[in-house]
C-alpha cells in the first residue's frame, strides 16, 4: 500500500498538465499515446510477435496532426473533418494490411497488432483533449473517475473485499472493491462539480457512476492482454504501478465514454 501512495504522490504532478489545459496538454496526451503504444507493442513481442509498429505510429502521428488542426489551427471543420477522420482510418487499415507485402517472412498478425495499437491507445487517448477543447475544466471527470474508481476500489476491496470479481484476470480484485470503486468515482466527480461547476451535481455524478464500470473495464482489459502476453506489468517505469499502460488503462475506455456522454447530453 506505501508503494501505491508514493507512486501515486510521484505521478500528481502530471495533472498540473490537465489543469494548464491547451498545449501542454496536447504535448503530455502525445507523449503518454507514444510510450503506452511502445509498451503495448513490447508486450506482444514478448509472445513472440512482431506488430509492425511503424505502421501505428505513423497513424499515432497523423491522428495527433488531424486534432491539431482541428482543435488549435482551426483548420479543420465540418466535412473537411470527417473526410480526415474517414482518410486516417482508411490509412491505418491500409498500413496494417501492407506490411505483408514488404516482407515474405511477416506474420499475417504482425500488420493488425500494429494497427491495434493505433486504435487502442491513440484513438482513445486523444479523447482526452477533446474533452478539455469542448468542455473545459469537465475533462477532470475523466481522471476523477478512472482514479477514483482505482483508489476507492483500492481501499474498499482491501478492507471489505471478499467475494472475488475477475479470479482468472486480476485474482485481488473484489466485488466489494467494484462496487466501492463505482461509488467513489461518482463521489468524486460530485465533489468536483460543488467546488467548480454547482449547477452540474447531478450530471457530473451520474457521469462519474456510469464511467466507473468503463474504468474498471479498461482495467480488465489491459489485464487480460498482459496475462496472453504473459507479463507482469507493461513497464518499470512507476514504481508500484508498472508501465505507463498500467497507470492509463481505466483511462482509455474513460475518455471516449466521458466525451460521447457530454456530447449527447449537449445536443439535447
Amino acid at each position: 500500500m506505501k508503494t501505491r501512495i508514493i507512486s501515486g504522490l510521484i505521478m500528481a504532478p502530471l495533472l498540473v498538465l490537465v489543469w494548464l489545459g491547451g498545449l501542454p496538454l496536447f504535448a503530455a496526451c502525445l507523449l503518454i499515446a507514444a510510450m503506452g503504444m511502445r509498451e503495448f507493442y513490447e508486450g506482444f513481442k514478448a509472445m513472440g510477435r512482431e506488430p509492425a509498429a511503424f505502421a501505428g505510429y505513423i497513424s499515432l502521428g497523423l491522428l495527433f496532426l488531424i486534432v491539431y488542426l482541428k482543435e488549435f489551427a482551426g483548420i479543420l471543420a465540418g466535412e473537411a473533418l470527417m473526410t480526415s477522420l474517414g482518410a486516417w482510418l482508411f490509412l491505418t487499415v491500409f498500413l496494417a494490411l501492407a506490411v505483408s507485402l514488404r516482407r515474405e517472412d511477416h506474420d499475417v498478425f504482425d500488420g493488425p497488432l500494429g494497427a491495434l495499437g493505433a486504435l487502442y491507445v491513440a484513438f482513445f487517448c486523444v479523447h482526452v483533449i477533446l474533452v478539455e477543447r469542448r468542455f473545459g475544466s469537465l475533462v477532470w471527470l475523466i481522471f476523477l473517475a478512472s482514479f477514483g474508481t482505482d483508489i476507492m476500489a483500492y481501499f474498499t476491496g482491501y478492507f471489505l473485499g471478499k467475494r472475488k470479481l475477475c479470479p482468472k484476470l486480476s485474482p485481488k480484485k473484489t466485488v466489494e472493491g467494484a462496487i466501492g470503486g463505482v461509488l467513489g468515482s461518482a463521489l468524486f466527480c460530485a465533489v468536483f462539480a460543488l467546488i467548480a461547476s454547482p449547477d452540474k451535481v447531478l450530471i457530473c455524478a451520474a457521469a462519474g457512476l456510469i464511467a466507473s464500470p468503463f474504468a474498471q473495464a479498461g482495467d480488465l482489459i489491459a489485464s487480460a492482454f498482459k496475462r496472453k502476453m504473459g507479463i507482469k506489468d507493461y513497464g518499470k517505469l512507476i514504481p508500484g504501478h508498472g508501465g505507463i499502460m498500467d497507470r492509463f488503462d481505466s483511462v482509455l475506455l474513460t475518455a471516449p465514454f466521458i466525451y460521447y456522454a457530454l456530447t449527447a447530453l449537449h445536443s439535447f
